[in-house]
């Protein structure tokens, strides 16, 4: 079994987790919409991954909704004491399976609330703000009314720490105006390196960095660069991209999402790869190149 450990750790508020963690936003139907086809083998994947050392989840209500928060607390209920759920707010789930942004502050309570009951939680470790001005990429808007309502649950001891996600360096400065952010949450992967300054400047103030789409997202990561160096490896192209990952900050936690066993500890065992310098500046390449 692979030791996760070997890619170190990383503090999210007053907690220590491993660098690799677990994204379950895969363990949803179609679309991240309804039920998966096979429940059980997504229960076997939650189990699998805490057999395998995996201390941090990522999640949200708004998987299915209700369906990946629910599996979670079938599969890992009663949970491990250094277990941290990471779940996000700020959306809601159109009948037609649309994404809506949900930034009241009747919405984020109700949120919260649901997030509870469905994981069966008292508080929650840390909540991410979700921000959607737009999409799957940040856009400016101000968070600061929804920021305010969240940090007030937090207040009330329903939430420990706050993170931000799909934001802009401006919103996440507003945001640390108003609350610490102990963790930011973006779209960055080998190819989408739209953010390399901002996590540099995360490293220096000791912030989480946690790219969502790791490896691409709905479409999986495409080059003949990250391929060639992935076969003198004898590694997978997602291998090696999460290793680069891994590599690029000590800061960055991952949080690959998988719903097949294999899949998931073949993502594991990217703690095993070392990239050399010359393969390093040859995935460098594929960032810039796609900027």
């Amino acid at each position: 079994m692979t030791d996760i450990s070997k890619a170190g750790t990383f503090k999210v508020g007053t907690r220590i987790v491993k660098r690799m963690g677990y994204g379950a936003m895969q363990l949803a139907g179609k679309g991240v919409f309804g039920a998966p086809k096979d429940r059980a083998g997504a229960v076997a994947v939650l189990r699998e991954a805490l057999a395998s050392g995996v201390d941090h989840i990522d999640t949200s209500d708004f998987y299915g909704p209700h369906i990946t928060n629910q599996i979670i607390r079938e599969a890992l209920h009663p949970y491990a004491k250094d277990l941290v759920i990471v779940t996000k707010l700020g959306v809601r789930r159109g009948q037609d399976g649309s994404w809506n942004r949900a930034f009241s502050s009747e919405e984020l309570t109700q949120a919260v609330h649901e997030n509870l009951r469905h994981l069966g939680l008292d508080a929650i470790e840390v909540v991410n703000l979700r921000a959607m001005f737009g999409i799957h990429e940040p856009a400016e808007g101000s968070i600061e009314a929804p920021l305010t309502a969240l940090a007030d649950l937090q207040r009330q001891g329903l939430v420990r720490h706050i993170g931000l996600s799909n934001v802009t360096p401006t919103q996440i400065a507003e945001g640390r105006r108003i609350c610490e952010i102990v963790c930011v949450q973006n779209l960055y992967n080998l190819a989408h390196r739209t953010d390399d300054a901002l996590i540099e400047e995360l490293a220096r103030d000791g912030i989480a960095y946690v790219p969502f789409f790791p490896l691409g997202g709905f479409t999986r990561l495409q080059s003949s660069a990250l391929s060639q160096v992935a076969a003198q490896l004898e590694a997978t192209p997602m291998q090696v991209a999460l290793a680069w990952l891994l590599q690029r900050s000590p800061n960055i936690l991952l949080i690959p999402g998988t719903s097949k066993v294999s899949h998931l500890r073949e993502n594991l065992a990217a703690v095993n790869l070392q990239l050399p310098s010359d393969a390093v500046r040859v995935l460098d390449q594929i960032g810039t190149k796609a900027l």
